[in-house]
């Protein structure tokens, strides 16, 4: 820069400062006009308002399902083995949306103004989808009774329908 434009630059803060008195406020900027504000200043507020209640219902929708890339990265590295870090893990995945599904009422409660059916839909959607994620990770840990060989202790003994003996017939 150089020195002509900074003496420029200093000599309009000056003036500006000198212009307007200790009790006036500040010029409005360039373009701004107060008039157009004043008018639709109240229809925009409603407008805004339930424009951000809409927004913030439709992010606590996706909520759920943001999260499921996360638990789709923590479940890989968990991995697939029985010991506590995995199974807390799957704890976890699984309880969580169980308890958001069932509060989801509370959760949309501050909407009061708004109808937020879809949203709620919405919610319930990706918490179940992380259920399904947290019962796939269960089923390939080995931990769901999927395979006859899990209800083994459930089934009944095969009746015999003949006896046999053998040996040598003593005389």
């Amino acid at each position: 820069m150089s020195t002509r434009t900074v003496n420029r630059r200093q000599k309009w803060s000056l003036d500006n400062v000198r212009t307007r008195g200790p009790s006036e406020p500040l010029p409005s900027p360039p373009a701004y006009m107060s008039s157009a504000v004043s008018v639709s200043g109240e229809v925009s507020k409603k407008t805004d308002i339930s424009r951000l209640i809409t927004k913030k219902s439709w992010d606590l929708a996706l909520g759920p399902i943001k999260q499921v890339p996360m638990n789709l990265f923590i479940s890989y590295m968990a991995g697939n083995s029985i010991s506590i870090f995995p199974i807390m893990m799957v704890g976890m995945l699984l309880m969580r949306p169980v308890q958001a599904i069932w509060s989801t009422k509370s959760t949309f409660k501050m909407m009061e103004t708004s109808n937020a059916i879809l949203q709620m839909i919405v919610f319930v959607f990706g918490n179940l989808v992380n259920m399904g994620l947290a019962l796939y990770k269960c089923h390939s840990m080995g931990l769901l009774p999927t395979h006859a060989s899990d209800w083994l202790a459930f089934v009944e003994p095969p009746l015999r329908l003949e006896y046999l003996s053998g040996g040598p017939l003593l005389q």
